[in-house]
């Protein structure tokens, strides 16, 4: 990018931030309010609107039968602002936005604690985090001169003139001036409110604008300034106890007011510590140090902790005013594979690792995060209740009802509260991706990591026990039946021609068996029987048999001469049960298989081709030659041992 671009980027930044600069009286301001009466939105429409901005797609669950599996038939809503950072969560999102919706039409969340509970490494404090940025990037405010508390303007007209005020305005004026403002207007502007000074105000969490963040404080040193501000002592001598020159409002509820107050492991404070939020919320006021008069607050405020800390809390009856003044949001963690695997692509994404990522790789340490957190079931095995979480369509073992993912929800009422976090998975990948060699890391690495890490993790005996049956046996189990048709398919593409070749003779056979004709031999001329061994050999593989097998060889003879007349190509994938049965048939010569896969010197030139075609049709599905060569060599080793 040459200068003159980085030049132009500079200046037309300027050009656009002059115009979001303002100085003036409040007579100027309320122009602008006449106007454009949205610049006086309170805290929690200007929070909606930035999150509803950017776009909000209402999905029918009912016209994608994976979303339909599961959700049921209901309308997802999607919302642009959140959809490229987080991922599973789509219900705790809207139950988010319910509450901005609501408390922007002033409903009674607008005087309610945001309050989002859930494990360790869920997403809260990301929620949280998005929020603060959100109003970081919006546009500045119009704010009181010099006020503390970065108020409305409008909080100068006098209460007896606000109703003309309002009318002619269209708005509700609400809030009352702080004690600074107040007595600036009585003496440096002896009441006359409308040459009170108007500027504008920008949102920093790093400078405390607008954004007021208290971390858990401990009990033996709670001060409450750090909520409302203190008295200066140094201005004493100058000024009486009561006047409102010695406040030093620089507490949490005087910065983030209009804007967000984040409570961060909000129950580890002391009770007391919090009945600040009683008044906050409900009156929509504060204290202010020292002997002042309580102070007109107006934000989002928002608190976090995990659930053992928030069960101890409810579980206090004395609680009960804090508790009536909460919105609970769970966060529970992501229990949907596709989307799991999305949050690790993006946080590595978003790293500087470089190293190369074999197919299946992130696959199988997200499914360890998922089995972690499942609750056991009795219908299910963990793995198939992944799999239907996911929005796979499951049968039941002997029946053709298909498995509920409601009833299956119902019997775990707290699934997706405990397990492995996504940070403990971003650990071991980050463990995996150091120590790789040849920059390439692939799933047998992963687990190798994961086992490692559970074993040295502080849990249960018990616990750790489970999720090694996870790690060794079940999640070994799926990625052997995963690579076995991985290595398959690319097989297959080496031996092509047999692959023609056994489907040719097999719908020959099958013609003339379904006909009660016999079948010419291609070289001898000779009339032969239908080969019923042959066609059974081909049809056991994908468990077809007995008089079943009648009604398939009618099925694939009807399919194929239906090709025929519309003038359609056929080849052995046309028919997909029959690819199938004849892929399975190939890979059934296991020591062929064996030796192809490995590199022994007992490969022959033909054999050598194959492997190589082998190989270069799994680089074309994402593997690099390391990872092919080690995941080759595990297949023959684990795979199709003699």
């Amino acid at each position: 990018m040459s200068g003159f671009d980085f030049g132009s980027i500079i200046q037309k930044d300027r050009s656009e931030r002059i115009h979001q600069q303002f100085s003036g009286t409040l007579l100027d301001y309320l122009s602008i309010v006449k106007e454009n009466p949205k610049v006086t939105m309170l805290a929690h429409q200007r929070m909606y609107e930035l999150l509803v901005n950017p776009g909000v797609e209402a999905i029918k669950t009912e016209e994608d039968p994976r979303l339909k599996r599961i959700h049921g038939n209901s309308i997802l809503k999607k919302y642009t602002f959140f959809s490229n950072d987080f991922y599973g969560i789509d219900k705790s999102i809207m139950q988010l936005m319910r509450y901005f919706h609501s408390a922007a039409m002033k409903g009674e969340e607008a005087r309610q604690v945001l309050y989002l509970v859930g494990p360790v490494g869920a997403g809260k404090s990301s929620l949280m985090e998005a929020l603060k940025k959100a109003l970081e990037m919006s546009p500045p405010i119009y704010v009181i001169q010099d006020c503390p508390m970065r108020e409305e303007p409008l909080h100068l007209i006098p209460k007896h003139l606000r109703p003309q005020f309002e009318e002619l305005l269209g708005i509700k004026i609400e809030g009352d001036l702080c004690p600074i403002c107040r007595h600036r207007l009585k003496h440096e502007f002896h009441g006359e409110f409308e040459k009170f000074p108007v500027t504008m105000a920008e949102f920093s969490i790093r400078s405390r604008k607008g954004i007021g963040v208290v971390p858990p404080v401990d009990p033996n040193n709670q001060d409450t300034s750090v909520l409302s501000g203190s008295v200066d002592i140094s201005k004493m001598d100058l000024y009486a106890e009561d006047d409102p020159r010695v406040m030093s409002l620089n507490g949490a509820f005087n910065v983030g007011n209009r804007g967000i107050v984040e409570f961060i492991e909000v129950f580890k404070n002391d009770v007391e510590y919090l009945h600040t939020m009683i008044t906050a919320t409900q009156e929509k006021s504060i204290p202010s140090p020292g002997k002042g008069s309580m102070i007109y607050f107006d934000g989002i405020i928002l608190a976090h902790s995990n659930e053992s800390e928030w069960n101890r809390f409810k579980s206090d009856h004395t609680n009960e005013a804090i508790l009536d003044r909460i919105v609970k949001v769970e966060v529970p963690y992501c229990l949907e594979l596709d989307e799991e695997v999305k949050i690790y692509r993006k946080i590595l994404k978003n790293s500087s690792f470089e190293a190369h990522i074999a197919p299946h790789t992130i696959e199988m340490a997200s499914m360890f995060a998922i089995l972690s957190r499942l609750t056991p079931s009795s219908k299910v095995d963990a793995l198939t209740k992944l799999k239907i979480y996911n929005g796979e369509e499951i049968v039941e073992k002997g029946s053709t009802k298909k498995v509920d993912i409601g009833e299956l929800r119902d019997e775990a009422q707290r699934e997706g509260m405990s397990g492995i976090s996504t940070r403990f998975i971003m650990k071991a990948l980050g463990a995996t991706l150091a120590e790789a060699e040849n920059d390439c890391i692939n799933p047998i690495a992963v687990l190798d990591t994961l086992i490692k890490a559970v074993k040295d993790m502080a849990a249960a005996e018990d616990e750790k026990k489970r999720y090694l049956g996870f790690l060794q046996d079940v999640l070994k189990k799926e990625y052997n039946k995963i690579l076995e048709k991985e290595v398959t398919r690319a097989f297959i593409h080496g031996y092509q021609e047999q692959a023609e070749s056994l489907f040719n003779n097999y719908l020959d056979h099958a013609e003339a068996f379904v006909n009660s004709a016999k079948i010419k031999d291609r070289n001898t001329g000779e009339e032969l029987e239908a080969d019923v061994k042959f066609l059974q050999s081909i049809e056991e593989q994908i468990g077809i048999s007995g008089t079943a097998a009648l009604g398939f060889r009618q099925d694939v003879t009807a399919y194929m001469f239906s090709l025929l007349r519309s003038g359609a190509k056929m080849d052995y994938r046309s028919y997909e049960p029959l690819k199938e049965a004849i892929e399975k048939k190939l890979t059934v010569s296991v020591k062929e298989l064996s030796r192809i896969v490995t590199k022994a010197r007992v490969r022959d030139d033909e054999q050598d081709s194959k492997y190589n075609a082998m190989v270069e049709e799994m680089k074309k599905n994402g593997y690099c030659d390391h990872c092919c060569n080690v995941i080759l060599k595990y297949a023959a080793n684990n795979l199709w041992k003699d």
